[in-house]
């Protein structure tokens, strides 16, 4: 048996009008996401993470050159955001290995990661705080989607086959360990990136930690996976 940590599944409620065009943005993409995959769990998810390896690495290097004109601390943030676009790359190699795709999907992550680097980074150079948020409100999303994922291969709709070899050495899993292993460890990834991100937001915005709620759409629905 393989131990993970618990998800919760939870949303960070608009406050403020930045918060809430992001929270839109992040909605309108989760529409057109769900349009065009459906039930393609891997599909989706090496889409969600070419797409989700982009922020990380447009901070830290934006909050990188903003430390060397001002001659000042990153606190750490440079680092953290590097970890969060390695971390999400390696979901993206993992996936790639379980969903193989094809050439019209690779000509469709590539329009969708150069619209997206270049709106994200356009974003984050004139509202750092929004841009912080829109990350958060993703990962919610993502969360989410691996949770729909873990029912897919709970219901037989998806083989729990073997866990890919990249993805045992990255996560240091055990030989035996499965495809719902990995799921587990990418979900707990973006548990812990949305935290992370929406508690970025908050800094920057001076205020404590925003109000926590139930996720806002069919709640009751959403089983818990262990």
């Amino acid at each position: 048996m393989i131990d993970h940590v618990p998800v919760s599944i939870e949303h960070r409620k608009p406050v403020g009008s930045g918060d809430r065009i992001a929270w839109g943005f992040t909605k309108t993409m989760r529409f057109f996401a769900d349009l065009f995959f459906r039930e393609r769990h891997g599909h989706r998810a090496i889409v969600i993470e070419t797409v989700a390896a982009v922020p990380g690495m447009v901070g830290a290097s934006l909050t990188h050159l903003k430390c060397l004109r001002t001659m000042s601390d990153d606190q750490g943030w440079i680092r953290t955001l590097m970890e969060e676009a390695e971390n999400e790359r390696m979901h993206l190699m993992t996936f790639v290995e379980v969903a193989k795709p094809n050439l019209l999907e690779r000509f469709l992550i590539l329009m969708v990661q150069a619209g997206f680097y270049c709106a994200f980074f356009g974003l984050y150079l004139v509202a750092p705080r929004v841009a912080h948020r829109v990350v958060g409100y993703f990962e919610e999303e993502a969360v989410i989607s691996y949770t729909h994922f873990l029912h897919a291969i709970d219901d037989g709709l998806i083989e729990n086959g073997p866990a890919p070899a990249i993805a045992l050495h990255y996560w240091c899993l055990p030989p035996q360990a499965t495809l719902r292993d990995v799921v587990l460890k990418v979900r707990a990834d973006e548990a812990h990136h949305r935290d992370v991100n929406h508690g970025f937001a908050d800094e920057l915005a001076g205020k404590e930690t925003g109000p926590v709620a139930p996720y806002p759409e069919h709640a009751d629905d959403i089983r818990f996976a262990a």
